[in-house]
């Protein structure tokens, strides 16, 4: 039994210099105290022996996993999502938004029902749904990527009402390509709804770009991929992001979507720990062994975690997102701390979540990293 009060001795915190000691009382996180100003007492306490010490990861962009992708949900598969839930906990996620690709309009409908209304296992630890993640079918057809070509749609104000139907609420972030919209009505009315705008999939312009985040778009969906590339003469929608405070850009560290060099990039370009955060874009094989796997109505072969159409187009991959953390530090394109923040505080701003310990349930995961070795991490059951 997890006692009701807890010290975390010698612990290193995301964003904080020097030793820590975390105390946990009744599970949630009380204090945190500089170790050299800790005064000893008679509660257990676990000496972290100067281990990171971070709240779980936040997955904004997965599509699926154990076999079950997010846009083919139906109603009575609740225990599966018990499941993919447990096992995402396991793999150290604390919340994640469901993502649904673009689909016909009645299969997104009801999937947006089935976690509107979804009510999460209380009986195990499990990674909370907070929201999901519409990609499409408002996008470029000519930055569609493996999104179906015969179910985009026109972006304007009745297809998006058409789109969402009764469950706009269940929208937590809608990716979109910002130059379809010839009213500009669709991104300020998206907000006044409560949903968080990411830009993708898309041909904008620096131009297009900046008056997007204007009228308040304020994310980018897995930075490079599906969108021109940085250019000397025409920066283009990345471009735009980069220099925009107030912008979120989503990375996805597999070394398959983005090369480690334009990582390595962009996070400089970024000043490294400001408006970048890690997704995972998995897709439903999550947790499953390689293979060729149904995708819709086609097929997809997963070799070494990543997913491709059967023409060789990208479609995703079926890595964990803290394998994305583990990359970034095994490539040196970054510092353990701040490949951490990444996956766990960076997400966490990007939607508006809090992301100071004390308040929190003592989620945490324990990264270890001996010398010149491999960043590990397991998660601490408290």
């Amino acid at each position: 039994m997890t006692p009701s009060y807890l010290n975390l001795t010698n612990a290193r915190l995301i964003g904080q210099a020097g030793l820590y000691q975390v105390c946990i009382r009744q599970g949630m996180v009380a204090a945190l105290i500089p170790q050299v100003e800790a005064v000893a007492n008679d509660y257990p306490t676990i000496d972290m022996l100067g281990d990171w010490l971070s709240l779980g990861g936040i997955d904004l962009q997965i599509n699926g996993a154990l076999g079950l992708a997010f846009p083919e949900v139906e109603p009575d598969q609740q225990e599966k999502l018990d499941a993919i839930e447990a096992f995402l906990w396991e793999q150290g996620i604390d919340g994640y938004l469901p993502t649904i690709v673009t689909s016909p309009v009645a299969a997104i409908q009801r999937s947006l029902t089935v976690f509107a209304q979804r009510q999460p296992s209380l009986l195990q630890p499990c990674a909370r749904c907070l929201g999901v993640h519409l990609e499409g079918p408002f996008l470029n057809p000519e930055k569609r990527g493996a999104h179906p070509l015969e179910f985009l749609r026109p972006l304007n104000l009745d297809q998006v009402r058409q789109v969402l139907g009764n469950n706009t609420s269940a929208v937590k972030v809608m990716t979109l390509a910002p130059e379809l919209d010839e009213t500009g009505e669709v991104i300020p009315y998206l907000r006044s709804q409560g949903i968080t705008i990411s830009l993708g999939h898309s041909l904008a312009t620096v131009a297009q770009a900046q008056q997007a985040f204007a009228q308040g778009a304020t994310m980018v969906t897995h930075a490079f991929n599906a969108m021109p590339t940085l250019h000397h003469r025409e920066p283009g929608l990345l471009g735009a992001a980069i220099l925009n405070p107030q912008v979120f850009c989503g990375l996805i560290a597999d070394g398959r979507h983005v090369s480690p060099v334009m990582a390595a990039i962009l996070l400089r370009a970024s000043q490294y720990d400001q408006g970048i955060f890690l997704v995972s874009d998995a897709l439903s094989p999550l947790g499953l062994p390689d293979g060729t796997y149904p995708w819709d109505s086609r097929h997809i072969e997963v070799t070494e975690g990543t997913a491709r159409l059967v023409d060789g187009t990208l479609a995703g991959t079926t890595l964990g997102l803290l394998v994305g953390v583990q990359n970034l530090v095994k490539w040196g394109v970054c510092d353990s701390e701040t490949a951490i923040a990444l996956a766990t505080l960076a997400p966490r701003r990007a939607i508006g979540l809090p992301t100071d310990y004390v308040g929190q349930p003592a989620h945490f995961l324990r990264w270890h990293q001996p010398s010149n070795n491999a960043l590990t991490w397991e998660r601490l059951y408290i």
